[in-house]
């Protein structure tokens, strides 16, 4: 099993910085781990305050609902099917765009969040560092840990 560890997530703030920083924006951004539990937060310079929340919990909705939070958007209008989900789980649940799982293997290690600008922006950010994640991987780059969950066999 692959962990995403700080330096990892440390590595993948920069590159959504620097994407940030190359669109003229100032962004918060958040990337969590399997259970959606903070590893590292960036607040840029003159990022919204408000920004400090919606990134972490767009991180967290990508994690929790296993889904891009711009998949939301559209299925959360009223009359839709989803329509209601953001005034669910204390109103972490983030319909707007910029909250990305990070995938390996099929599997999700982490999510990313993003707010500074439009939802279009906050992806595009985002998507930056779900890049570099996935160059990260291809590589078998040391800035992630195995772990092996089983039994521990004794010598006695």
């Amino acid at each position: 099993m692959v962990k995403l560890t700080l330096e990892a997530a440390k590595r993948l703030l920069a590159v959504a910085e620097q994407k940030a920083r190359q669109m003229g924006l100032s962004s918060d951004i958040a990337i969590v781990d399997e259970g959606a539990n903070l590893i590292a937060f960036h607040r840029m310079d003159n990022a919204k305050i408000a920004g400090i929340d919606i990134s972490q919990n767009k991180a967290w909705t990508s994690v929790a609902l296993q889904m891009p939070t711009a998949n939301l958007a559209q299925s959360a209008q009223p009359g839709s099917p989803s329509f209601g989900i953001n005034t669910t789980n204390q109103g972490r649940v983030v319909i707007l765009g910029g909250g990305i799982p990070l995938i390996y293997e099929g599997r999700i290690v982490g999510g990313i969040g993003v707010s500074g600008g439009t939802s279009a922006q906050d992806i595009e950010v985002a998507n930056a560092a779900v890049h570099a994640f996935s160059s990260m991987r291809a590589t078998g780059d040391a800035a992630f840990a195995s772990a092996r969950i089983g039994s521990i066999q004794s010598n006695g």
